[in-house]
């Protein structure tokens, strides 16, 4: 199959959702198999916060990229491309259709358009130099230096994500370009694929509560000890693994630097933060068909024959064409 006509349909949203579901009955209604396009989801040991599908609730579908590695190895854009496109070829080779279901939005960018993230060749002795201006002087120094540097990257990139900053200046440094330009090149590249985007979204209100909640039920499925297991395993702060909602703020209550009470209050608040830059983020991206609950009376039924009827009509299921 020539990748001009492979198709892959794409189910994303902001946490809490309800994109698990919808994704699993999709894939059974049309023969389909489920990438999971989840920066946190990959990881083992790393269950409950990460709302992490359970076998049961997988229902036979064939899941990819879900505990494939351990919690001290770092996963990133370029590996859930590399990893997803492996899963693809395998999905396309049985005859079936890829689903990306999950809220990394840059990961699904990514891995859509196909696009390129040659890395230059690594500096040692400045990403070092970066990490310790971040030590020394806080996250926000190092932002600032991007900021004379690459304004529109910058404003993209949260003052305490410290690893993109860090890869941000290192690109200029490296390059005498923007990252921020390399991006917008990219960005503007068209996919190689048939496809369908859906976001599912709900009232912002009524989502909030659910995070809300979501976060209680995990604590009640034993949250704490999840990141428990993890300290005693060895997993720091200083792991991409441990940068996830829910394990470094317990992290910091488990260390001493804060109550539970206050740990949970800010996994509730981030969380929420979160979903509201998802919805940021996907509101940004071309050729994406918003999924409104409201609009289809919280009827998810409705909403699984709304999809398999476009993509009959758009030519992604065997027998029809576009």
């Amino acid at each position: 199959m020539s990748m001009d006509q492979a198709p892959l349909i794409i189910l994303t949203g902001p946490t809490a959702a309800g994109k698990t579901e919808l994704s699993v009955r999709l894939a059974q209604a049309i023969g389909g198999e489920i990438i999971s396009a989840d920066s946190m989801q990959v990881y083992r040991h790393m269950d409950i916060g990460s709302a992490k599908i359970t076998p049961a609730e997988m229902c036979g579908v064939p899941h990819h990229l879900i505990d494939v590695l351990e919690p001290d190895e770092e996963f990133n854009v370029v590996t859930f491309q590399t990893l997803a496109k492996e899963a693809m070829a395998g999905i396309y080779d049985r005859g079936h259709i890829p689903i990306v279901a999950g809220g990394t939005g840059f990961y699904i960018q990514a891995l859509l358009y196909d696009i390129d993230f040659t890395e230059q060749e690594s500096d040692a002795g400045l990403r070092r130099d970066l990490y310790r201006l971040a030590d020394e002087q806080g996250p926000e120094a190092l932002h600032e230096l991007l900021w004379e540097m690459d304004p529109d990257a910058a404003a993209a990139i949260h003052v305490n994500n410290v690893k993109r900053t860090v890869r941000a200046i290192e690109f200029c440094r490296q390059t005498g370009g923007r990252i921020s330009a390399h991006n917008e090149a990219q960005r503007a590249r068209t996919s190689p694929y048939r496809f369908l985007y859906y976001v599912l979204t709900d009232d912002r209100t009524k989502l909030y509560a659910r995070i809300d909640a979501r976060v209680d039920q995990m604590m009640e499925q034993g949250l704490l000890q999840e990141v428990q297991r993890l300290a005693e395993m060895g997993c720091t702060r200083s792991m991409v693994s441990m940068q996830g909602l829910g394990y470094k703020e317990l992290l910091a209550y488990l260390e001493g630097e804060c109550s539970l009470e206050e740990a949970v209050r800010i996994i509730k608040r981030d969380t929420r933060h979160y979903a509201k830059r998802q919805l940021t983020w996907f509101n940004r991206e071309r050729d994406v068909r918003w999924l409104n609950l409201p609009d289809f009376g919280y009827d998810r039924e409705r909403i699984l024959l709304h999809i398999i009827k476009e993509a009959e009509e758009n030519g992604l299921i065997e027998g029809k064409r576009p």
